[in-house]
């Protein structure tokens, strides 16, 4: 455990005690209040039909900050320390392989949370002007950064298992973007129904029906069939990452 926690200050410190990740958090609480911004617009004195932050996570904008930002914030975890020549030294220091994983995948997802809080100000401010203080129930709240979590997780996961494969970062971020891109369009595809379904194949569509399920996580439902996905993809790919970190031993 302290060489964990010692790898995960480490890891931590290449995200706060640089310009690129203020500018990451910057960049996207940018794009958050744009957003708000455009949605308040958009609605003007009509009646919204469900709360100002559900729409905001229903809508397509979020997907596309999240398969944006998190190759950024993938894609320097394993690509940068093998250009630069550091990889090799942190794998012959006396530290495991599952525990340099999962450092650079904890730090890359304790960085990625602190970068959706300015949302709750958001939140907060428009509650307070339209008097609907209500929306900031704990349950809803509670739900919505779940949502954010473990979809999260599995992008992270996808980000860590690319920079793993390259030295390069802009390759790692295309590559994490490309699969996360299939991901929305199947997203899309399984919510659209554009295929249709039996009876049968309904239940495994919904696994990656990537919308309704943050529309259900939106208001405090937690349906354990998104859970069991988000989580069963994560591990998959921080599998593949393990997998392809243990193999340089067979170089």
């Amino acid at each position: 455990m302290k060489i964990f926690l010692t790898l995960l200050r480490r890891e931590l410190a290449a995200f706060f005690f640089s310009l690129t990740g203020y500018v990451i958090i910057a960049a996207v609480t940018l794009l958050i209040g744009a957003t708000f911004a455009m949605l308040i617009k958009n609605l003007g004195s009509d009646a919204s039909p469900m709360p100002l932050t559900q729409l905001f996570f229903n809508s397509l904008m979020f997907w596309i900050i999240l398969i944006l930002i998190t190759p950024v914030i993938t894609m320097r975890l394993f690509a940068l320390e093998k250009s630069s020549g550091t990889y090799e030294t942190l794998m012959t220091a006396p530290v495991g392989d599952m525990q340099v994983v999962a450092s650079k995948f904890a730090a890359a997802m304790i960085f990625y949370m602190v970068m959706w809080l300015p949302t709750l100000a958001c939140f907060y401010i428009v509650a307070h002007f339209t008097h609907q203080m209500h929306v900031l129930d704990r349950g809803l709240v509670g739900g919505m950064y779940l949502g954010i979590f473990l979809s999260g997780c599995m992008f992270i996961a996808i980000g860590c298992f690319t920079s793993s494969l390259t030295r390069s970062q802009m390759t790692a971020a295309m590559m994490s973007l490309a699969i996360g891109v299939i991901l929305l369009i199947l997203g899309y595809v399984a919510y659209a129904q554009v295929i249709p379904t039996t009876q049968q194949t309904a239940s495994l569509f919904y696994y990656f029906d990537l919308f309704n399920q943050m529309k259900d996580f939106t208001r405090g439902t937690v349906d354990t069939r998104a859970v069991i996905f988000y989580v069963s993809a994560a591990f998959f790919f921080l599998f593949l990452t393990f997998r392809v970190v243990e193999s340089r031993r067979w170089k």
